[in-house]
């Protein structure tokens, strides 16, 4: 392969992955073209990108990326799959694929820095959860004491309330109010 082909391959890497930080390294060259196509499709439908990639090529495009310490699973044939909200949303669709796709390999990923690797590393990564999970847990966690404490002073307030609203009633009617003891 000529010098400017390797060029216009680099650059259209350096295109299709842009400024991803955490990306997937899948092998799915044991899949049918009908399956490869049906993943493809499917995956795309939650704006997950599926490349295959020539090993050489990406580890030098990704040596000045984030991607970098992806570069230990290029190995034999390798995909990137990447996108999504997320990579965590990333492995958990790829690892919902092998269900019905098992020739799917699952090589490593990177979240944050953090790399996971193998298939328990993305299987681990696939039972994280997401930023808006993360985001909706912190965020119950901060309000949940106030909403407690507010359930707490609302309660009694509540009660004593009440017992106003019916001594109020009963002096209107001219009743009798009777001496709790």
């Amino acid at each position: 392969m000529s010098k400017q082909v390797k060029t216009i391959i680099m650059r259209d890497y350096q295109d299709r992955i842009g400024d991803a930080a955490d990306a997937l390294v899948i092998n799915i060259s044991a899949l049918k073209g009908t399956q490869t196509t049906e993943m493809r499709n499917g995956l795309a439908k939650k704006q997950i990108r599926v490349a295959v990639v020539r090993n050489e090529l990406a580890k030098k495009v990704m040596d000045s990326t984030e991607l970098k310490p992806l570069k230990e699973f290029l190995t034999g044939h390798s995909a990137l799959a990447y996108g999504g909200q997320s990579v965590v949303e990333v492995a958990r669709e790829i690892v919902g694929l092998m269900a019905k796709m098992p020739a799917i390999e699952l090589k490593g990923a990177i979240l944050d820095g953090q790399v996971f690797k193998g298939k328990n590393g993305v299987m681990e990564l696939s039972k994280f959860p997401t930023r808006e999970e993360a985001q909706a847990k912190v965020v119950t966690l901060v309000v949940s004491p106030g909403r407690n404490l507010l359930g707490a002073l609302k309660g009694p307030g509540s009660t004593v309330a009440g017992l106003v609203k019916a001594i109020e009633s009963k002096l209107e009617k001219n009743e009798p109010i009777a001496k709790v003891g």
